[in-house]
């Protein structure tokens, strides 16, 4: 593709989380420092969330690999279907005997975490996708983050989820959930100037050494992207084929363009242009 043609040593704006290309911009700092500082606190339910695309994946990474050493971790990627599933799957994750009815189950789990905090070890479970959880998986959660000694919780509990697990925990029968998450952190969307630096960054961590855009081409991909690292990284990565296809040393505004008809979910430019390359 466009690799040689520019002498990167690797694509910069690959679509699969990398940690290696990790840009520390203050929505993913704030994020992270946030939840490391509550689950040194020994707060029970920490929250993040983030629309799609906003860097939740790359941000529960991060996490993982950010972890003190004194914590064992559950991580758990795919929503259960329900309060059983959910209770079995942490039980797999704490290498826990998962047998017996949701009672029986709970109090393994219980007993195995207090021996795990006997040995002065804490267990923190990260909860991918939470918006997809049932309300009765909720529920669980909201009971296992009950579990606790006379002195600190037994259980740390960080969910991350889309916006509308907000919508869920605002209505009223989930208002004792709503009340348990004593930390929240948002990732907002990217600024132009935080969308420049991202961008660069990339292009540096590939081995780029010269400019490829210009200031009017990194607000024109800001604006489509409604800075979105996700959708930055698109129309980045369709707007460098489109250059490479022309055989041109940087990229044009058309190429921009291009790539912004190409994209589901890119704002449409004002600015129009023939298209030149055949997406369409």
């Amino acid at each position: 593709m466009y690799q040689a043609h520019f002498g990167f040593s690797e694509l910069p704006f690959s679509l699969t989380p990398n940690t290696d290309l990790f840009h520390a911009l203050p929505p993913h700092l704030e994020a992270i420092q946030t939840t490391l500082a509550a689950l040194e606190m020994g707060e029970g339910i920490i929250q993040i969330s983030g629309e799609v695309g906003t860097g939740k994946t790359l941000v529960c990474r991060m996490l993982i690999n950010q972890l003190p050493e004194h914590f064992d971790l559950a991580y758990l990627p795919t929503p259960a279907a329900n309060g059983h599933e959910l209770r079995l799957a942490l039980a797999r994750e704490l290498n826990v005997l998962a047998d017996g009815d949701n009672t029986t189950l709970t109090e393994h789990l219980q007993q195995a975490l207090i021996a795990r905090k006997a040995k002065g070890r804490s267990v923190v479970v990260l909860l991918d996708e939470a918006q997809a959880l049932p309300d009765d998986a909720l529920e669980v959660i909201r009971l296992l983050g009950n579990l606790e000694t006379e002195q600190e919780k037994l259980l740390q509990i960080v969910l991350l989820g889309q916006p509308e697990l907000d919508l869920r925990l605002a209505q009223h029968h989930m208002r004792q959930f709503q009340q348990r998450i004593t930390f929240r952190a948002c990732l907002r969307p990217l600024d132009l100037a935080e969308t420049i630096s991202y961008i660069e960054f990339r292009l540096t961590c590939a081995g780029c050494s010269r400019s490829l855009f210009e200031l009017a081409q990194y607000r024109d991909i800001w604006k489509a992207s409604r800075g979105i690292p996700r959708l930055i990284n698109q129309l980045c990565h369709k707007a460098l084929i489109a250059a490479c296809s022309s055989n041109t040393p940087s990229v044009e505004r058309e190429d921009i363009l291009n790539a912004v008809k190409d994209t589901l979910g890119a704002r449409q430019p004002r600015w129009t242009f023939p298209v030149l390359w055949g997406w369409h």
